[in-house]
């Protein structure tokens, strides 16, 4: 039984940090309608900075994490500004297609800075993150990763629902030419969906290069688990990210724990598969209406 609840709350802990990931991936399609396929290499960058602040540059924990949170934020701003914004007007696959190039430019970049070896942070997490309770023993990454992504989630929860920008995010989410039509800057609310992307992609990454080590190709391809965390919930639905990612987390632990530790990379996209065939618009997606 505690074999069971340990695997529960890392699969909660790593579903929550899948589910915020997604979140900026479903910021930016439902506003601009672009799927971003350099969100994996956002995880990856937020991973390196972090280290280099470490490592490098030795700064305090506190400091290095908020000055990569802070980095991340400006690079998604500047990837809006600088690579999409001027093909604003162009056939969206034009777009994805950058996100392709942007992935690979990243991607390069950190394989020639970092090169493709296994690296691990410092251990720095304090001993009391560490849950135990009888014979169950939570590692304090995963108690790290939990409290970061219920903090994400309830600031995040909070700025969609009272901030003015964040009502801003959702007009244009609902309703592009509604939100123009009523004076809202749209191009700025695109930027700021870049922003905050990078932004819970950055923290993604520092956590779970924390649980699992950083390594540029498994950090980028974790960047694909997305898709069945969004296509699970609902490519249109933030709350359905959430979910989605707490159910995909809590299928890989369960799979690993319990059948074969291979497999658990395998079932994410056996859901997303599943998902597709029987209900391809999610769980809380809203249902296109052909139109005739």
């Amino acid at each position: 039984m505690s074999f069971f609840f340990q695997l529960l709350i890392n699969g909660i802990s790593l579903g929550f940090l899948y589910g915020l990931s997604a979140m900026g991936f479903v910021m930016i399609f439902k506003s601009s309608s672009v799927l971003n396929f350099a969100h994996g290499e956002l995880i990856a960058l937020g991973a390196f900075f972090f280290l280099a602040l470490v490592t490098w540059a030795q700064l305090p924990i506190a400091i290095a994490f908020l000055v990569t949170l802070a980095g991340c934020f400006a690079l998604g701003f500047l990837i809006e500004r600088i690579f999409l914004r001027p093909l604003i007007g162009e056939p969206l696959i034009y777009v994805i297609m950058l996100t392709v190039g942007l992935a690979a430019m990243f991607k390069g970049l950190m394989l020639l800075i970092w090169g493709g070896n296994l690296q691990t942070y410092p251990d720095f997490l304090p001993g009391f993150l560490t849950l135990q309770w009888d014979i169950l023993n939570i590692p304090p990454a995963y108690s790290a990763a939990l409290i970061l992504g219920v903090t994400f989630l309830t600031v995040f929860g909070l700025f969609f629902k009272y901030s003015p920008q964040g009502i801003f995010m959702r007009s244009v989410a609902d309703n592009q030419k509604a939100a123009l039509s009523l004076g809202v800057h749209v191009q700025r609310v695109f930027a700021l969906s870049w922003a905050i992307a990078a932004l819970v992609a950055g923290m993604s990454g520092v956590v779970l290069g924390i649980i699992n080590g950083i390594n540029v190709h498994d950090l980028s391809s974790i960047g694909l688990k997305v898709f069945p965390v969004v296509i699970l919930g609902g490519l249109d639905s933030l709350s359905g990210a959430i979910i989605g990612g707490l159910i995909i987390g809590l299928l890989e632990t369960f799979t690993g724990g319990y059948l074969d530790p291979s497999l658990r990379d395998v079932i994410p996209y056996l859901v997303l598969v599943l998902i597709l065939m029987v209900r391809p618009y999610g769980l809380f997606g809203l249902v296109e209406i052909e139109r005739v």
